[in-house]
């Protein structure tokens, strides 16, 4: 059986030929749920077998402190193969104004961007 191996932002980041970075807003609050779980989901379900970086703790719960966030963030975003960006535009849940910045900053890389919008 295939797994996805899911390397999430409270642990080191995990090396690998195939991954893929899953880019867009992240819940601050405790009734906001993850939008990651589902894709998470969907891509085992699709039998990928590589490494997909989450941006998130393997706890699911909303961070305190984001002060470690952005060079974990940035050296997945390096590494990953693919960045799958999803922009939601949900005010005021998961409005995505920093997903933006990100989207704008890795269009033109070499990188196959994927990204879908509501």
């Amino acid at each position: 059986m295939i797994f996805v191996r899911i390397n999430y932002s409270d642990e080191k980041i995990v090396d690998s030929d195939k991954s893929i970075f899953l880019a867009g807003p992240t819940p601050r609050g405790e009734n906001a749920k993850s939008w990651r779980v589902d894709a998470c989901k969907k891509l085992e379900e699709l039998g990928f077998d590589g490494v997909v970086y989450v941006p998130e703790y393997s706890s699911w719960k909303p961070k305190e402190d984001y002060v470690d966030q952005a060079m974990w963030e940035r050296e997945g975003l390096t590494k990953a193969s693919i960045i799958v960006f999803w922009i939601p535009r949900s005010l005021p849940d998961m409005p995505a104004f920093t997903t933006n910045v990100e989207f704008g900053y890795w269009l033109h890389s070499k990188k196959d961007n994927l990204w879908k919008t509501r």
